[in-house]
């Protein structure tokens, strides 16, 4: 039995369980070069698994930045090719700016970008964060949690952390959207799927497999990136799979495009032959050909709601709930 369980895990606690020295633990939390991979990965897992909080005094109101740091952990292309973020950080930025407060964006994806986001967090530059994107167990989730930084998480954490974070619908979503072709008759409904070390893309996929499930039919899966050009090859791969397939549901709507391509080289008539449904309503989906039928998330209130709850963090306001999750709701358009 963890001793941590009889009180507020210590620095000792998880030095304990990762089978290092409190100087190395520490050195873990200061963000130090000088810890081992191997030593740096048993800390992290020993904080996630006691719900290590370090304690880190409030910065007195004289001494804050007036910013708020979204770090969007996406490579630069993926960040600037799909709206979604934009969508995302425009619902934050007017929502701070009417409270007074600056919005920040960092975009990390290697190694070096991580570190560089971690030295401009712990000197102070942001007084909270909005981590987007996170894939699997994200380091700088961790690291944030550990330095006592207001942190609110889009979309639910792969990994449970405690961590506040806003949601959407993703699986009734999905729900909704593969509803919508079994009552259209489609029988042989595949998917694209998002990553698999993302709770969107899980989730999304969890809603299909339901559907499919409770109608007694096959699934079939190819997997994406949310990007059109993962889309299009996804959907190529899936058509040599089963030629026969009359339904698509994509889980972006920049796969659900890349699908469209597919489909259109390779034949087939969208929606005589193949439907195709997409997620996010994005403003792509009223410009493909033909229009596209998604469901649509609230980004924009998504991107409010988290600074509503980063700025309640920073106050050290009390929050309702530890998560929102938002509605989704169904787009008819003509791919089916």
């Amino acid at each position: 039995m963890d001793k941590a369980q009889f009180g507020k895990p210590t620095l000792a606690d998880v030095a304990a369980l990762a089978g290092v020295s409190e100087a190395t633990a520490s050195r873990v939390l200061n963000g130090s070069a000088r810890v081992s991979i191997g030593a740096r990965s048993h800390v992290e897992d020993a904080m996630a698994r006691l719900g290590y909080v370090r304690w880190r005094a409030p910065r007195a109101q004289t001494s804050r930045s007036g910013s708020v740091a979204a770090i969007v952990t996406e490579s630069s292309a993926r960040f600037f090719s799909d709206p979604f973020f934009a969508r995302l950080l425009w619902g934050a930025s007017r929502t701070l700016s009417a409270a007074g407060l600056q919005l920040a964006f960092l975009v990390v994806h290697d190694q070096n970008e991580y570190a560089a986001a971690e030295r401009y967090i712990r000197r102070g530059s942001a007084d909270g964060v909005m981590l987007v994107s996170a894939h699997g167990r994200d380091p700088l989730l961790l690291t944030l949690q550990a330095a006592g930084i207001p942190t609110v998480v889009c979309g639910r954490p792969l990994v449970p952390c405690g961590a506040w974070y806003v949601d959407a619908d993703n699986a009734g979503g999905a729900r909704t959207a593969v509803g919508h072709l079994l009552r259209s008759g489609r029988r042989r409904v595949v998917t694209i799927a998002g990553p698999r070390d993302m709770a969107v893309g899980i989730d999304r996929l969890s809603g299909y497999r339901d559907m499919l499930e409770a109608a007694g039919l096959p699934a079939l899966i190819g997997y994406g990136d949310f990007s059109q050009a993962s889309g299009e090859h996804a959907m190529t791969r899936l058509l040599e799979r089963r030629p026969d397939l009359d339904a698509v549901f994509a889980a972006s709507d920049l796969m659900a495009a890349g699908a469209l391509r597919a489909l259109r080289r390779a034949g087939r008539r969208v929606p005589e032959d193949v439907a195709v449904v997409g997620f996010d309503d994005d403003p792509i989906a009223q410009h493909t050909m033909p229009p596209l039928t998604t469901v649509r998330q609230p980004v924009e209130e998504q991107g409010a709601v988290m600074a509503r709850h980063v700025m309640a963090l920073i106050e050290h306001e009390s929050i309702s709930e530890t998560q929102n999750k938002l509605p989704t709701s169904l787009v008819q358009r003509e791919s089916a």
